[in-house]
C-alpha cells in the first residue's frame, strides 16, 4: 500500500484497457487519469515546476501563471497548493465548468478569455493576456507549456518507458496532439528503441497544428490554433484528423460499455480505430494514450442539450455511431538519424522582467 505526503507523488501508470471487445480490434488504451490531478498533465506540470525550482526561477513570492484549456491548469493548481505557490490559470470559454470549479477549490484564480483570436481559436488571446500579466509584475512566472522542453522530457522519462516495459513488441503508438509534449516525448524515446515503432499523431479537425484550415473546435484538450513550438514533424510517421462528432460518438460508445473517458481519449480512439481498420495484416500490437477520464465532461459531451445545440439531434442516432476519421494526407518517413534526446528544444521558460 503506497503512503504519500504530497498529492503529486501518486500516479497509477500500469493500467491498460484492451478495446477488442468493444471495437473488434485490439487496441491497448493506456489510462493516465488515475492520479489526484486526474490527467496525464500531472507529469508535465511536475517536471516544469521542479525544473523551475532547480533553476531558481521560482521564488517564495512567485505567482505561477499558465494558459491552459483545463487539465494542465488542474495539475498546476494541485502542485501549487501542495507547494504553497499562488497560481493563476488563463483559460477560455470552452473550459468545462467542473474543471474551473476544481481549480478554484484548490485555491487557484481562474481568468476566462471569451474573444476569439485571428485563427478562430482562443490560444492567441490567452497568451497575450499572460504576457501582459508578466509585463505588469515580475512576480508572475510563466512556465509556458507550449515552449518548455520539460513538457516533452517528462514523457520521454516516464510515459514512453512505461509503455515499452509492458509492450516489448509494440508496432504502433497513437498519441493525441495538443501542445505535442506527450507526442514528442514518446516519439523521441521510441526513435532509438530496439525495434521500429510507427508514431501516429491524432489531431482534431479545425486544428492547425499540422497545417490546414482553422475551424470551430468545441472540445478542449486536443488541437491548436497555432503551430506547436515543440512539434518536430520528422518524428511523426502519420497524422490523422478526427471530426468532433466522431469524438463524441466514440466517447458514448465507450461509456455504454462502462468506460467513461474524456474528449481527448475519444479523439485518439476514433483515429486509432480508423487506422487499424485500414490495415490488412493481423497481429498488430497497438497502444493509444488516454489522457484523462470523463467526469469533467458530464456537462458537455455527455450532456444532451449541449450536444443537440452544437451538433444536432441525430448525432447519437445508433445508425450514425461511428469511429475513426480518414487519414489527413500522405505520411512522411522520419530520417534515419534522430536528434539525441538532449537536443535543445524551443526557448526555455523565462521569468518576465
Amino acid at each position: 500500500m503506497p503512503v504519500i505526503s504530497t498529492p503529486h507523488a501518486f500516479n497509477e501508470s500500469q493500467l491498460y484497457v484492451d478495446l477488442q471487445s468493444i471495437f473488434g480490434r485490439s487496441l491497448y488504451l493506456k489510462c493516465e487519469g488515475f492520479n489526484f490531478a486526474g490527467s496525464i498533465k500531472l507529469k508535465a506540470a511536475n517536471e516544469m515546476v521542479e525544473s523551475a525550482e532547480r533553476e531558481g526561477v521560482l521564488k517564495p513570492d512567485s505567482i505561477l501563471v499558465e494558459s491552459s484549456s483545463g487539465n494542465l491548469g488542474v495539475a498546476l493548481s494541485m502542485i501549487a497548493a501542495s507547494k504553497g505557490y499562488q497560481f493563476l490559470c488563463v483559460t477560455d470559454s470552452r473550459c468545462n465548468l467542473s474543471t474551473r470549479l476544481l481549480m478554484e477549490a484548490l485555491g487557484s484564480e481562474v481568468h476566462v478569455i471569451s474573444e476569439l483570436d485571428a485563427n478562430a481559436g482562443f490560444l492567441g488571446a490567452r497568451i497575450d493576456y499572460v504576457r501582459a500579466l508578466c509585463a505588469s509584475d515580475d512576480r508572475y512566472v510563466w512556465l509556458s507549456q507550449y515552449t518548455n522542453p520539460g513538457n516533452w522530457q517528462a514523457h520521454y522519462r516516464t510515459t514512453a518507458p512505461e509503455i515499452a516495459s509492458h509492450f516489448p513488441g509494440l508496432d504502433v503508438l497513437f498519441v493525441g496532439a495538443g501542445t505535442t509534449g506527450t507526442l514528442m516525448g514518446c516519439a523521441r524515446y521510441f526513435r532509438n528503441w530496439h525495434r521500429p515503432v510507427r508514431i501516429v499523431a491524432v489531431d482534431s479537425v479545425g486544428s492547425v497544428a499540422f497545417g490546414g484550415k482553422p475551424g470551430r473546435r468545441m472540445i478542449p484538450g486536443l488541437g491548436m490554433s497555432m503551430r506547436p513550438p515543440l512539434l518536430d514533424e520528422s518524428f511523426v510517421d502519420e497524422v490523422i484528423r478526427v471530426e468532433e462528432a466522431d469524438t463524441i460518438r466514440t466517447c458514448h460508445r465507450l461509456a455504454r460499455r462502462g468506460f467513461l473517458f474524456g474528449g481527448s481519449t475519444g479523439t485518439v480512439v476514433s483515429g486509432a480505430m480508423d487506422w487499424l481498420n485500414r490495415q490488412d495484416g493481423p497481429g498488430i500490437t497497438a497502444v493509444a494514450i488516454a489522457p484523462d477520464l470523463g467526469e469533467r465532461y458530464l456537462d458537455t459531451i455527455y450532456q444532451t442539450n449541449w450536444l443537440q445545440d452544437l451538433f444536432g439531434e441525430n448525432l447519437l442516432d445508433p445508425e450514425q455511431v461511428a469511429v475513426g476519421q480518414r487519414r489527413a494526407g500522405p505520411t512522411s518517413d522520419p530520417p534515419d538519424i534522430p536528434d539525441p534526446p538532449d537536443t535543445p528544444g524551443p526557448p526555455p521558460r523565462r521569468r518576465s522582467r
